[in-house]
Order: C-alpha cells, then sequence, then structure tokens
C-alpha cells in the first residue's frame, strides 16, 4: 500500500476471542509503522481501517464480517426527530474543545468505565490503559467536552484530518445517562464537521449483532464500506 509521500507495510494478528461477539474469534490487519502522515490516514480510513492509539488497524475474521465501516455525510445529514429532541433537552449545557489531554479528562473516563462498562475489556480502567488508547505519537485529537455548570458531563475524543473527522471514543458521567450523551456527542461531531467544512465523520465500525455496537445506522443517511465501495443506505425515518 502507498501513497504520495509513505509507503507501509501490513502484518496480521493471531485470532483472539472477540470482544463484541460471543463464540466468535477476532483478527486484525495492522500497520506495521511508527507512524503516518494524516493525509495517508485518512485514505486508510476510507479503506475501513481505523486507529486505536497509534496503532491502525482493520478487522480481517476468517470467518465473520460482522464489523461494517460507517460514516456520515456531513451535507446530507439531518437530525431525527428524536436527535432533535436530545439537541433540545441538553441546551443547558456547554461544549467547547481543547486540545490537550486533562486530568479530569482520565478522572470521569475512569468513573464511566467502572462503572458503565465493567464486563468489558477496557475494564478496569487505568492512565496506562487510557494513554495507550487514546493517545499518539503522530496525531493529536481534540477533546469535546460537555459542561452542566462547573460540573464535566462528558468528552469526546475526535481526529481532525484534512476532509472528515473520526470520532474515537466517548465517555460521560455515568448519573446522567438520560441526557443520551452518546448521541448528543456524535450530533455536536456532525455540526462541527460542517461548520469546518468536512465531508465525513466517520464513526467506526457498525456491529448488527451486538448491543454495545448497532446504533451508528441511527444517523442517516449514513455510508456502509462493501466490496464495492462506499453504499450510501437512504434516510427511511
Amino acid at each position: 500500500m502507498s501513497s504520495k509521500s509513505q509507503q507501509v507495510s501490513v502484518g496480521i494478528t493471531k485470532s483472539f476471542p472477540c470482544s463484541y461477539l460471543d463464540n466468535q474469534l477476532e483478527q486484525l490487519l495492522v500497520l506495521q509503522e511508527e507512524s503516518v502522515d494524516l493525509a495517508l490516514f485518512e485514505q486508510l480510513l476510507a479503506l475501513g481501517f481505523r486507529r486505536s492509539g497509534g496503532t491502525i488497524y482493520k478487522p480481517q475474521c476468517p470467518h465473520c464480517s460482522a464489523c461494517l465501516p460507517i460514516r456520515i455525510p456531513t451535507d446530507e445529514f439531518t437530525p431525527s426527530r428524536r436527535q432533535k429532541r436530545t439537541l433540545r433537552n441538553n441546551r443547558d449545557l456547554i461544549w467547547k474543545i481543547v486540545d490537550k489531554q486533562a486530568e479530569y479528562h482520565y478522572a470521569l473516563y475512569e468513573i464511566y468505565i467502572n462503572q458503565r462498562h465493567n464486563d468489558g475489556p477496557m475494564y478496569p480502567a487505568s492512565r496506562e490503559q487510557y494513554q495507550h488508547f487514546i493517545g499518539s505519537a503522530w496525531l493529536d485529537p481534540i477533546f469535546i467536552e460537555l459542561w452542566s455548570d462547573k460540573k464535566l458531563v462528558g468528552v469526546a475524543v475526535t481526529d481532525i484530518l484534512p476532509n472528515s473527522l473520526s470520532a474515537i471514543y466517548t465517555f460521560f458521567a455515568p448519573d446522567e445517562h438520560k441526557r443520551s450523551l452518546g448521541s448528543l456527542s456524535i450530533l455536536i461531531q456532525c455540526r462541527l464537521a460542517k461548520l469546518m467544512g468536512k465531508g465525513f465523520v466517520y464513526l467506526g465500525y457498525q456491529i448488527d449483532e451486538s448491543r454495545k455496537m448497532n446504533y451508528k445506522r441511527d444517523y442517516t443517511p449514513y455510508q456502509i464500506l462493501t466490496g464495492n465501495g462506499w453504499l450510501q443506505m437512504p434516510d427511511d425515518t
């Protein structure tokens, strides 16, 4: 695989138990590079890759194809009635963008993981795990903070690329779950992408069979990466 400025090599991991689907084995294509430039990374996103920390990967499972790369075309996205209600219900919140990690980010992340995801592979939360997951030596994400008065209630970690935003991870205060802060964060990222003139918001992988990963089809119209390229699904709401 190559771009105008960089050639990269790709390896494949051994099989290991899937984090999302029971009785399935997972296998990943992994870039064997210490860094890539942002234009190349955006090309890789368009090919279905994703990043975790500084590692760029793509599912390549021998007996499963449940992970579907999904993205939102910014100019065509319109919030549904439910999503407009989420926006209205959170008009009291203030959101702002910071470009550096803060200690109070990790404090909220730790609460979120230990209370909301204590049955998953990221439990228990630790600073080392957080940094390995969020940080990257070759790309600095932004942090979209959600504030209720003086209380931090949510953080959306987002990569800014030449023609897109890539949603990395969102965590929020468990006691504010009725606000639908995960949905609000995606809506804010879509709005921010439009304001910045970006064409897409990448949401990672849609997994229809996973309760934790099957919500991304709610943002319509969306595009799914198929063997014939990106296929746009119509807005049927």
